[in-house]
């Protein structure tokens, strides 16, 4: 079996070269060269595999898509695909979708689904649909994110429980002192606007909590014994295994996961010491990788 999954790490490093721009670099948590079959093995040893975006990059979301590939060679039915991208209360629509009741154009007009689904993400629902797996709407519903920003947490009280069903389960923790939280706060405490306008920094830390609690339990609900759930979201919710990474952690100390996050070459260039031990694996995209927005 050892010498099964060596050729098959080799078979995903070939594939991956020949389907996807070669220009950018891969690098683990200490900075040092990595390459891609050596990304794709350690990830198959975990439980939970972060794929931290930048939404934009067309390299990145190939790279979405190879991996996606790679973790179903290896885990075949087991693995389960998760989204930021999709909302809780569009699993219905999702499921029904995948089974084959209607086609792409009603699912498109139904699912809220972002501007760029069909140049970024459609490719990974697609595969999803063809291997008959799951898609996981991982995210809070926008609008109860909305509430917490204006109100705090104390905003959902007055939701219904089928309206509960969709996020996180109260209470949800809340750290503000995690760094990824504080420099929010920070940022945000500084803006001015107009009265009516105004919103507390703090409540704007907290609408970013509760899509990060909300992705991680329902994360932690789909996972599969001996699978792989493999989450994209964009790079700040996973980025020094903060935001949704710590409250999987609340639910399950014991859950091995695996972040990817991706940064721009010339960020990285400026102060490479801030990006080590932020991720298992950091992407470097080049500047002027092409981006599909």
């Amino acid at each position: 079996m050892k010498k099964i999954s060596i050729i098959l790490i080799i078979i995903w490093s070939v594939t991956m070269t020949a389907q996807v721009n070669n220009s950018y670099k891969l690098y683990d948590a200490d900075l040092k060269p990595v390459d891609y079959a050596e990304v794709v093995k350690r990830a198959v040893k975990t439980d939970v595999v972060f794929f931290g975006e930048t939404h934009n990059s067309t390299v990145a979301h190939q790279l979405e898509l190879q991996m996606a590939k790679d973790l179903y060679a290896a885990k075949g039915g087991k693995l389960v695909i998760g989204a930021e991208m999709f909302e809780s209360d569009n699993q219905l629509v999702i499921d029904e979708y995948l089974a084959n009741y209607f086609d792409d154009s009603k699912f498109e007009a139904d699912a809220r689904l972002w501007p760029n689904y069909k140049t970024d993400y459609k490719p990974i629902m697609q595969f999803v649909k063809e291997k008959k797996l799951r898609m996981i709407a991982t995210n809070i519903p926008r609008r109860y994110a909305s509430m917490v920003n204006y109100g705090g947490f104390e905003a959902l009280d007055k939701l219904s429980k089928q309206a509960k069903t969709y996020i996180a389960d109260s209470p949800v923790k809340f750290d503000p002192e995690l760094p990824g939280y504080k420099m929010m706060i920070k940022s945000m405490g500084g803006m001015g606007g107009s009265d009516h306008m105004k919103m507390d920094p703090v409540n704007l830390a907290k609408a970013q909590a509760i899509k990060d609690a909300t992705m991680a339990q329902f994360i932690y609900r789909n996972m599969k014994k001996d699978g792989i759930f493999y989450h994209f979201n964009g790079s700040y919710h996973s980025y020094n295994y903060e935001g949704i990474m710590w409250y999987m952690n609340q639910l399950n100390k014991n859950v091995k996961m695996y972040s990817i996050t991706v940064v721009d070459e010339e960020n990285l260039n400026q102060n490479p010491d801030s990006y080590k031990h932020k991720a298992d694996i950091i992407i470097v995209m080049p500047k002027g990788s092409p981006v599909s927005y």
